[in-house]
This record gives C-alpha cells, structure tokens and sequence, in this order.
C-alpha cells in the first residue's frame, strides 16, 4: 500500500470516528436525556447507604440542602479532597448540610467502608456498584460534586477536587441554608 493510499484510509477512519462521537453525543443529548448543568433539577438517583445496606435516593433528601459527591477510593485527588469535606460537615452538618459522598467502586463495599473509616469520614457513604450515577451525572472523571439547594436545583458544580471548607465554598452553602425551603 503506497503512503498515499494509507494517509487516505487514515483520514477515512478519523472521519467515521468523529462522525460516531457525534452521533453518540447526539443520543446523549437527546431529549430522552435530562442535561445535567447548573440550574437544571439534579437527575434522580438510587444507591445504597453502606451503613444500614438499604437503598437511599435523591428523592429521601428533597427540601434539604445536598453536596452530592461522585469519588472512588482508587482516585487520588478524592482522597485530597475527602479531609475538607470532612471538615465542612462538621462546621455545617448540624446546620441543615446533607453531605452526599457515593463511591463508585465496582469492587467490595468493604474496601469503602474501610477507605471512609481510614479518613474518619462521618457524612454518609453510599455506594453505586453499578456506576449508573455517573452516566445519570454525564460525569467526565472523579470527583465531581454537586451542590443542590432545597428545591433539587443543582446551584454549583464543581469537577475536580475543592478545598470544600474554604470561605467561599462556606458562605455559598450557609445562604442556601438560611433560605427558606
């Protein structure tokens, strides 16, 4: 095959695959598909609450202020992040602050649990074996957070880790907080 022809079936392929991403993101977009962004209603969810083993959907903390936490024990940056969380729940949690951190771990519960009691987290570690969330979320990596106010409107979207205790994180969650539901 002469360098031509081979430049010329290596265009072919770069065409058909960008014309399969498209198309892709087009089903992905559909109007079947609710489009996850800020200011659009946070997608239901169902996952299980590694502490009682029971289902617990978005739906259970409707009228409540949510940081939902998409992470995985493997990925570093969540690990970094985990400790401000940790930190923001202790300042906020008795305010109102449901802190939402759902492991998408296809492998044992255990190894959450123990990755959570490693850190001390005390907010409520939930796990979706599946990793149905992420598709639901149209995540692009881990983590990423979703702040939603009382209403189940996603207010602030976050990807890649956050120092989640700092004062601009803390004054944003302190005025949904004090909103009326």
């Amino acid at each position: 095959m002469s360098r031509s022809s081979r430049n010329q079936w290596i265009a072919v392929g770069i065409i058909v695959l960008l014309l399969g991403a498209a198309l892709g993101a087009g089903v992905l977009l559909s109007d079947d598909i609710m489009r996850v962004e800020v200011g659009g209603e946070a997608p239901a969810f169902t996952v299980v609450d590694l502490a009682t083993n029971k289902p617990v959907s978005l739906a259970d903390y409707r009228g409540r202020v949510v940081l939902l936490n998409l992470w995985a024990t493997w990925c570093a940056p969540c690990r970094i992040e985990m400790p401000s969380m940790q930190r923001l729940y202790e300042r906020l949690g008795d305010d109102g602050l449901n802190i939402l951190a759902v492991s998408v771990d296809a492998g044992d519960p255990q190894i959450v649990r123990e990755f959570a009691d490693e850190l001390g987290l005390t907010f409520p570690i939930l796990h979706d074996q599946t990793q149905e969330i992420e598709t639901t979320y149209q995540t692009t990596g881990l983590p990423e957070t979703f702040l939603i106010d009382r209403q189940g409107v996603i207010v602030y979207w976050a990807i890649g880790p956050e120092e989640w205790d700092n004062p601009a994180h803390v004054a944003r969650i302190q005025r949904l907080l004090d909103a009326e539901g």
